[in-house]
């Protein structure tokens, strides 16, 4: 990656404050994470004429500034935290405070492509919010599972299964409603059209698919499943051959396509069926042949979605 000669910043997010450097120039403030912080910052980078911004993804405390920033006109670049941290252990930094973790975000914007960091489109903000609810529900559905296996007074298990009972209703409820907002947006709704065409792929899954995946269609198989956390990375060094393992992306999109890769390996898609026997017939794991099913779900999403035509089945290899 070639340095940018562009002037960059970078902004440590907290939840109540944000600290921001400029690369390159001895220029450090913290201000309020609020509409008033924002401004400031945005006069500061104008004033020092600052082209790209950095800041680390910190669960939705950083979209208010960034949606402020665009708004002015600076290019913002929201970087994932292991990216920064990486970038930390590259420069051999290990000294650590918001002010330093700014000035190092704002030099690891600079090395970054611009082109690979489109902006994210305001709309899934409000999308991955009600998804993140509606999993929330699903939690506590699932705590109330376990409670249950623990209590034997028929009361209290009234108590429990009244509930779970209401937790399933709200869930479905709002799932409903997600479904609706989603499809409020035309291209939203055609890709979740092409997305549902997929066996195996319920509404449930797809609206994870589409809602933590803004990018669907527009990154390669591998991107995709890098995205996700579903990538298989190999552990090799020599005559040393260590176990390949995933990890790292988007844990809750990667749980919502894991749960969907059962019933796709033993009852729905043909493909996954295949998969699921041939990796298991040579020994491997079945979390693994789950896995690799769950990856491959997410890749017929993320074709169909780029060539804008519905999934059509093809005799699977056995």
């Amino acid at each position: 990656m070639a340095k940018s000669t562009t002037l960059t910043a970078g902004i440590d997010t907290a939840k109540d404050k944000l600290d921001a450097a400029i690369a390159g120039v001895a220029v450090t403030v913290s201000v309020p994470n609020d509409k008033t912080g924002w401004q400031k910052l945005a006069r500061i980078f104008a004033k020092h004429k600052v082209g790209r911004i950095g800041i680390e993804a910190t669960g939705g405390y950083e979209r208010g500034v960034v949606r402020a920033l665009q708004t002015a006109g600076f290019c913002v670049v929201v970087l994932q935290p292991l990216q920064v941290k990486r970038f930390g252990q590259m420069r051999l930094q290990r000294a650590k405070n918001d002010t330093i973790d700014a000035a190092l975000i704002a030099a690891c914007t600079a090395v970054l492509d611009a082109d690979a960091h489109a902006p994210p489109d305001k709309r899934f903000d409000a999308l991955a919010d009600h998804l993140t609810f509606i999993e929330q529900i699903e939690e506590d559905k699932a705590r109330c599972k376990t409670r249950l296996e623990h209590i034997a007074d028929k009361r209290l298990r009234a108590f429990v299964l009244a509930d779970i009972a209401r937790l399933e209703k709200r869930r479905a409820a709002e799932l409903a409603r997600l479904a609706t907002e989603l499809r409020a947006h035309a291209d939203l709704a055609h890709k979740l059209d092409l997305v549902l065409s997929i066996p195996g792929i319920g509404e449930r899954t797809a609206l994870a698919v589409i809602v933590r995946m803004p990018e669907l269609g527009q990154v390669t198989r591998e991107e995709a499943a890098a995205l996700a956390g579903l990538a298989p990375f190999v552990h090799q060094s020599g005559t040393y051959a260590g176990q390949t393992h995933i990890g790292g992306g988007r844990a809750r999109l990667r749980r919502s396509l894991y749960a969907a890769a059962l019933p796709a390996a033993t009852q729905w898609n043909p493909a996954c069926m295949a998969l699921y026997r041939r990796m298991v017939g040579r020994g491997k794991k079945p979390i693994s042949a789950l896995v690799a099913c769950a990856r491959k779900l997410l890749i017929f999403a993320n074709t169909v979605v780029q060539r804008g035509t519905p999934w059509e089945a093809k005799p699977a290899q056995s």
